[in-house]
């Protein structure tokens, strides 16, 4: 099975402070790297996690908010700097397009690669980017501005080959590609021997989260029903939770339901206030009501 990789660049939410940077992630699969987010500072990370900037083909922007943006044009200039001649796609809401064009406009107009844009309907719950591994789904989230989250869904690999089995009936190497697929053998004298003798069934495909920044939404489980990892914002804890209701954010208690009504094997919360002094307490609150759950710091690499 192909390592399915988690890496938290940035935990923070808007307010600078010390112990934590903007939002920005890393979802990684085999050699291909999928950025979610890019706040101020976002390069400098990538950076000193080793992650080789070449290997990003897409970004997702969640929503307009400067610490989920503001790094993109500084991110976008040191590809160039770098020689990176390759394509590289931005899924966003529209609202971004206006600030992307003219950040590219102004601080990088002689790019040797191309910058497509992809808009993102906001509202709708579908597959916005697709490849032969991996689905990417828009998650409607609800905040102060068009706002979602994005679920990645890894497809249903080929079947396991039964060496002993391929063996034992001579099938030929030039078939194993048939039978990885399903296909049953047929023997020279005519007999057919079933896929299932010849293979075991593929890995369960595996699945991650994000969610952030968005009010307690209770119809967010049913669109992220089982899915390995939920990364859930949790900006406030229980004492704050009526800074919810006109920041359109989520307390650790609300991310915590979210994982259990979604049946999640794991959460992981973050994008922190600066208010919060001790994140412990958040995640004490969250392990109340969800006991699988970690807090996400900057460096956090988490194999799903």
């Amino acid at each position: 099975m192909e390592p399915l990789d988690l890496y938290i660049l940035g935990c923070g939410s808007a307010n600078p402070m010390q112990r934590h940077q903007p939002a920005s992630q890393v979802v990684s699969l085999r050699g291909k790297h999928f950025m979610i987010d890019c706040g101020e500072g976002t390069q400098t990370r990538l950076a000193r996690r080793g992650l080789g900037m070449k290997r990003i083909g897409h970004i997702f922007i969640s929503h307009t908010h400067g610490d989920h943006t503001l790094g993109l044009p500084g991110l976008i200039c040191t590809m160039s700097l770098l020689g990176r001649t390759a394509q590289l796609h931005i899924h966003a809401p529209q609202e971004l397009k206006t600030f992307l064009d003219i950040s590219l406009q102004t601080f990088c107009p002689d790019l040797d690669f191309e910058v497509l844009f992809h808009s993102v309907d906001t509202t709708q719950h579908q597959i916005i980017f697709e490849d032969r591994s991996i689905e990417v789904w828009s998650l409607p989230l609800r905040h102060r501005v068009p706002c979602c989250g994005f679920l990645f869904r890894e497809k249903t690999g080929q079947r396991h080959i039964r060496r002993e089995m391929i063996d034992f009936y001579g099938i030929p190497t030039s078939q194993i590609c048939n039978i990885k697929a399903g296909k049953d053998w047929t023997m020279p004298d005519g007999t057919v021997i079933p896929n299932e003798r010849l293979t075991t069934p593929p890995s369960p495909s595996r699945s991650f989260a994000y969610c952030s920044d968005t009010t307690y939404l209770p119809r967010l489980a049913e669109m992220i029903q089982g899915v390995d990892l939920l990364f859930h914002e949790t900006t406030f804890g229980k004492a704050d939770e009526l800074q919810t209701k006109w920041t359109y954010h989520s307390t650790a208690e609300q991310a915590a339901q979210i994982a259990v009504q979604a049946n999640a094997k794991r959460l992981c919360i973050g994008h922190f206030s600066a208010r919060i002094k001790d994140e412990e307490q958040l995640l004490h609150e969250a392990k109340a009501i969800f006991p699988n759950t970690i807090l996400a710091n900057e460096g956090l690499h988490i194999s799903i």
